[in-house]
């Protein structure tokens, strides 16, 4: 069996863990740090089969800090991940993102945008003439007017993943592809994990960011977390009426989204009651003929023709206590670290988390407190809202 010893194991090496890894190494060049990776090709990650989407429209002081730093960091990333004068194109586009009020919404929706704007996020109030003239193609009045974020947008997750990955591992961090089986300890502290090809990976400190999968490796160390995956499907689609120029993410109070892709595609979904838990991939184009497309022909009537070309599936993560991030040291196990149940916002929260998380095993002050997110909260079973804690 083979025993090879490090400073820090991350489990999973998608955009969190790879994000973690490159800001651990770039903190101490020295540190010895192995990434562990069971899906390499990415074809199940939940970054890469996500719309992409960064967005500053929360209404939670963190989350709204987490995403203003994410912005920053796609701006200038193309540049900062560049290696040996290779450099990825993560195709940033900051085309907005829309988000519709009716009157049931409007007070929270005032409240947010107050709580933004005092932040300095560009976030306007559009009413629905406003919203008519930018985008002639929706059918506002039925809405009391939406919320605009100007530098929010989407990009190439795969390219961002595989810019943190390339800069990380160019810097010194080991990926190793295998499964981990379990994170072991001894007297309550973590010791390393064992692989399912049969080695051990020592290392007193272990963050789990598993994604989908966090809660499963997380109960191999006794622990139970309140997060599950839930599948989530999206469909491409080409109109035969295609809009003037690029629709931002728009996002209805019943939670249908939908924005304008590459090549005059549409991408579509929508988050529902009924999605399956566990991992179901699969994804079923009724969905998208009997319960999307009315409701999206209903505010965009010029897509009464609309050719589905294909779909997908992906899951998200979703805390079920308060659907918001699990971070920092587990109370009750040390050196076991987590980044999970980001409820589909890992994406566009991995490069704040990366830098937290190593700043908390470094012992480095934050740059940005989050320990509103602490994991002592499940314990306590405190949820944090989008208004703070409860």
């Amino acid at each position: 069996m083979t025993v090879k010893t490090y400073d820090i194991v991350i489990i999973g090496g998608g955009v969190m863990g790879s994000a973690t890894a490159y800001y651990l190494i770039t903190a101490d060049k020295n540190l010895a740090i192995a990434v562990v990776e069971k899906d390499p090709a990415y074809e199940r990650a939940s970054s890469t089969l996500s719309m992409a989407n960064a967005r500053i429209q929360f209404s939670l002081a963190e989350n709204i800090r987490i995403s203003k730093y994410a912005l920053e960091v796609l701006a200038a990333f193309e540049s900062e991940m560049t290696v040996d004068d290779q450099q990825p194109h993560i195709a940033f586009r900051q085309e907005g993102n829309l988000f519709l009020v009716d009157e049931k919404g409007r007070h929270a929706a005032e409240q947010s945008l107050s709580l933004q704007q005092t932040l300095g996020c560009e976030v306007d109030w559009w009413d629905p003439d406003a919203i008519a003239a930018h985008y002639p193609l929706y059918q506002a009045r039925d809405y009391c007017g939406g919320t605009f974020g100007a530098r929010d947008g989407h990009f190439d997750a795969y390219a961002v993943l595989m810019g943190y990955k390339r800069k990380a591992r160019h810097l010194g961090v080991d990926y190793v592809h295998d499964t981990v089986l379990a994170v072991q300890s001894a007297h309550k502290h973590t010791t390393g994990v064992a692989l399912a090809a049969g080695g051990r990976l020592l290392a007193g400190a272990v963050i789990n960011c598993a994604g989908a999968w966090c809660s499963e490796v997380a109960l191999t160390a006794g622990i139970r977390l309140p997060v599950q995956p839930v599948s989530r499907q999206v469909f491409a689609v080409d109109s035969a009426v295609k809009p003037p120029g690029p629709l931002p993410l728009t996002i209805l109070p019943s939670g249908l989204y939908f924005r304008t892709e590459t090549g005059g595609l549409l991408l579509i979904g929508k988050s529902m009651p009924d999605d399956p838990v566990g991992f179901d991939f699969s994804w079923d184009d009724k969905r998208f003929l009997e319960i999307l497309w009315p409701e999206l022909w209903e505010f965009v009537p010029a897509f009464d023709r609309l050719k589905l070309l294909r779909g997908w599936a992906g899951l998200y993560a979703v805390n079920t206590l308060d659907g918001n991030a699990i971070l920092g040291e587990w109370p009750e196990l040390r050196g076991f670290y987590l980044a999970n149940g980001f409820s589909g916002h890992g994406l566009q929260q991995a490069p704040a988390v990366g830098r937290y998380l190593s700043e908390l095993i470094l012992q480095q002050p934050p740059v940005l407190d989050l320990s509103i997110f602490s994991p002592e909260r499940i314990l306590a079973a405190r949820p944090v809202s989008e208004q703070g804690l409860v």
